[in-house]
């Protein structure tokens, strides 16, 4: 009998190595492990999973929504736990303790960051022909997008009246459809007066689409003014889902802006 408990671990051991069970803490994080991880691993998704802004809200169904809480991760014996933004700083200490691997989601100024998180999920999870297919996908959209839009300049805006420049995502985003970002570095409050001034070629909105944009209906986003000048000049209005994460989709943005380019 001790003998049979033997192989029945050494069977079960190599399997579960490469299948190990996993746990996202955050909205972002669900969307890397829903889209990667074999369904039956999945033990714990974020509350988030299923809302609006969730890119993979209709794979989300029956899958376990757990709170980012230590008590909550180590009840459903996690092998791996990946995170964007999700717990707090103590949970990486409680994790080690039991030796829960913890792997990151990490801040992308382009496309090359968004491949390297990929691959390092898809990796831990044993899944690596699946972070390579989303990658290919990714490149193809750039590859259709790349300067549709013939350098012409882009500003982007959010409900909030906030705006992304170089050194970010959405500015890498606006250049792969080929539009030149006409904000400052980084991210920072849209200039009213500098846009009326010089207004861009096109404008190109995020967060409309929901949540974000009812909350923040005060914000200089929505004033008159700039309402003014993204009605007539408007290249694509961007759904959240796509906008909240360093991950794969942003790629339909891309997409989205190269088809609204003119031919």
């Amino acid at each position: 009998m001790a003998a049979l408990g033997l192989i029945v671990v050494s069977l079960s051991s190599p399997a579960r190595a490469l299948t190990p069970r996993v746990f996202s803490l955050d909205q972002c994080a669900d969307q890397y492990v829903i889209a990667l991880a074999p369904r039956s691993s999945i033990v714990g998704v974020s509350p988030r999973v299923g809302d609006a802004d969730s890119y993979l809200r209709a794979r989300a169904a029956g899958l376990p929504r757990r709170r980012a809480t230590a008590e909550s991760v180590l009840a459903a014996l996690p092998d791996l736990v990946v995170r964007y933004w999700g717990g707090d700083a103590r949970l990486d200490a409680v994790l080690a303790k039991r030796r829960v691997k913890v792997v990151r989601i990490e801040e992308a100024e382009g496309f090359d960051g968004v491949r390297a998180n990929l691959r390092r999920v898809a990796t831990a999870l044993g899944q690596a022909p699946r972070g390579e297919a989303l990658i290919a996908r990714l490149d193809a959209q750039l590859k259709a997008g790349r300067g549709t839009w013939g350098g012409r300049s882009g500003f982007y805006l959010t409900p909030g009246g906030f705006t992304a420049g170089k050194g970010t995502l959405i500015d890498a985003m606006l250049a792969g459809a080929g539009l030149t970002g006409a904000a400052a570095p980084g991210y920072a409050a849209a200039p009213t007066e500098k846009l009326v001034l010089n207004p861009p070629d096109r404008m190109v909105l995020g967060f409309f689409d929901g949540p974000a944009a009812r909350s923040a209906a005060w914000g200089p986003g929505r004033q008159s003014v700039l309402r003014k000048l993204a009605a007539g000049r408007t290249a694509a209005s961007l759904p959240g889902s796509i906008l909240g994460c360093p991950a794969w989709f942003i790629g339909d943005g891309v997409e989205a802006l190269a088809q609204r380019a003119p031919r």
